[in-house]
C-alpha cells in the first residue's frame, strides 16, 4: 500500500481528481486530494509559492503518511517537485502530470518564452489573480463538452504570486524516483529541463495520447499509470 497526494494544476482544486480517487482506492491505496490554498474552497487565502509547497508537506505530516507517492499536474508539479525533497524518506515517488518542473531560483512564469511578461501583465491588470480561461483553451485536448463544462464551472483565478515566485530546491531534481507523463496532444516535444532529466537513471517516462487534463479526458488510463508507478 502507498498512499497517493494528488494535486491538480492551476485554477484547479481537489475535485478535479473525483473520477481518479475511486481507482486507487479500488486498488487498496491511501488517496488524498489535495486544494492548494487560494483556489477552490480555500479561495481568498493569500498564497505564494512556499505556500503551496507547505501545503502539501503539511498534508503528508498532518495525516501521518509514509510510502507517499507525490502527483503533481501542469504548474503543480513546481510545488510538488520541492514538497518532494522536503518529506525526506516519507517518499516512495514523484509523478509529474504534463507538469511544469521546478528548478532552483526559476519561476513558474520566467521559463517562458518572453520570460513570463505576459503572465505578470495578466496577473496585475486582475487583481494579483491569473484570470480563469475560456472554453476555446480546452479546444484539441480530447475532452468532451461535459469535461470542459466541469472544468469551467469548477476553476477559480489562481493566486498570481506563486506563478512568479522562485522554486528553492536543495538538492537535485534528478536523484529523486520519479515518473514523467506526456500528454502528446499537448505537445509532441518535451521541455529541455525534462528532457534533461528524463536522463537520470532514477526518471522514467510514460506517454498519454489524450490532452493536458487526463484526469478529466482518461481518468482509468491514468489512475493505471499512477498504479504501476507506484508498484516500482
Amino acid at each position: 500500500m502507498v498512499n497517493f497526494v494528488l494535486v491538480a494544476g492551476a485554477r484547479l482544486g481537489a475535485w478535479a481528481w473525483d473520477e481518479v480517487v475511486p481507482y486507487l482506492r479500488a486498488a487498496g491505496h491511501g488517496v488524498y486530494p489535495l486544494t492548494l490554498s487560494g483556489l477552490a474552497d480555500k479561495r481568498g487565502v493569500l498564497a505564494g509559492q512556499q505556500t503551496h509547497v507547505q501545503d502539501i508537506v503539511a498534508e503528508v505530516e498532518r495525516q501521518g503518511l509514509c510510502d507517499v507517492v507525490l502527483v503533481g499536474h501542469s504548474y503543480s508539479g513546481i510545488p510538488v517537485g520541492q514538497a518532494a525533497e522536503r518529506i525526506g524518506d516519507r517518499l516512495a515517488r514523484v509523478v509529474f502530470v504534463d507538469s511544469s518542473v521546478p528548478t532552483d531560483g526559476e519561476s513558474f512564469a520566467s521559463v517562458w518564452p518572453d520570460g513570463g511578461a505576459g503572465v505578470k501583465a495578466s496577473i496585475a491588470e486582475n487583481g494579483g489573480f491569473w484570470p480563469l480561461v475560456p472554453a476555446s483553451h480546452y479546444d484539441g485536448e480530447g475532452l468532451t463538452d461535459e469535461q470542459i463544462a466541469r472544468l469551467l464551472h469548477g476553476s477559480t483565478p489562481h493566486p498570481g504570486a506563486t506563478l512568479t515566485e522562485p522554486a528553492l530546491l536543495a538538492g537535485l531534481l534528478g536523484d529523486l524516483p520519479a515518473t514523467y507523463i506526456q500528454c502528446l496532444l499537448a505537445g509532441a516535444e518535451l521541455d529541455d529541463d525534462v528532457a534533461e532529466l528524463l536522463n537520470s537513471e532514477y526518471w522514467q517516462l510514460v506517454k498519454m495520447d489524450t490532452g493536458h487534463w487526463p484526469m478529466f479526458s482518461q481518468p482509468r488510463e491514468l489512475a493505471q499509470i499512477l498504479l504501476d508507478a507506484a508498484g516500482e
